[in-house]
């Protein structure tokens, strides 16, 4: 269990009780998201990648394709273990080990780019910003990434928050607005920002998708016990039964990107 009070109050949480369902219905990015990376010239031929916080390795297994050589770190164990069943199905040779990233201790040089989609919130950033400006060869460049539901402009999200915090009242991944992702100032001593972008996204679901989406984030299925999970999944589908139409439907997101390069 993880308990940080920058987060949800200090609220225990464990991504690995909800490792299954992060597998399967967190992997929602759209060929947009994983798109604006090569455009960037990040993912490409050549280069070597970390991702940090890779969960169920989302960004390195959509970003194969592209050529270069990715290695995924995680803190949780049964992420990781959903990560290589999933990269093994696809036949991807992915390097994956279980370890918070202000442990991760590879050689000076190793990387020419660091990522973490999703989890910028969770660092200790006077210990990972020396550490990862170290283990990047020179130019190399950290990049944070995340996409997040707009709960003030899409009713299903908001109504589905409301539920979430109805069981988790103290969980602070409610209400999202679209805004650039924040640069700590321990990360300044060591990086320049190169650049930043933040745009709109419409991502499809299904009501059962967006349920078990829902299910897996961290403010439900990584926190609650089994009788308030089991309340919550009642009133979440009621929910989704009322409000959500039968088929395909989108909710709108925003994403966000910031490019970092290691100091001169």
């Amino acid at each position: 269990m993880i308990s940080d009070k920058r987060i949800d109050k200090g609220k225990a949480f464990d991504w690995g009780r909800t490792s299954e369902d992060y597998a399967k219905y967190r992997d929602i990015y759209p060929p947009e998201f994983f798109k604006k990376l090569v455009e960037r010239g990040i993912g490409i031929k050549g280069q070597k990648i970390l991702d940090v916080g890779t969960g169920t390795g989302v960004l390195p297994r959509h970003m194969y394709s592209h050529g270069a050589q990715w290695t995924g770190a995680d803190i949780s164990e049964n992420q990781i273990e959903q990560a290589k069943l999933l990269a093994q199905k696809e036949n991807m040779a992915i390097d994956f080990l279980t370890c918070p990233s202000e442990q991760l201790d590879f050689p000076e040089n190793s990387f020419d780019v660091i990522t973490a989609c999703q989890c910028h919130w969770y660092f200790d950033y006077e210990v990972i910003a020396p550490k990862f400006a170290k283990m990047l060869k020179k130019g190399g460049r950290f990049v944070m990434l995340c996409m997040e539901w707009l709960p003030f402009e899409d009713k299903i999200a908001g109504a589905s928050e409301e539920v979430i915090l109805k069981y988790s009242p103290n969980w602070s991944g409610a209400g999202e607005t679209k805004k650039p992702i924040p640069v700590p100032e321990a990360l300044k001593e060591y990086f320049d920002v190169v650049d930043h972008e933040e745009y709109d996204l419409y991502v499809p679901f299904t009501r059962e998708s967006w349920h078990g989406r829902m299910r897996a984030c961290r403010g439900v299925g990584a926190s609650l016990n089994a009788e308030e999970l089991a309340r919550w999944e009642e009133e979440h589908w009621k929910l989704m039964e009322m409000i959500a139409p039968e088929g395909e439907f989108k909710i709108y997101h925003f994403a966000a990107i910031v490019e970092l390069q290691v100091k001169k």
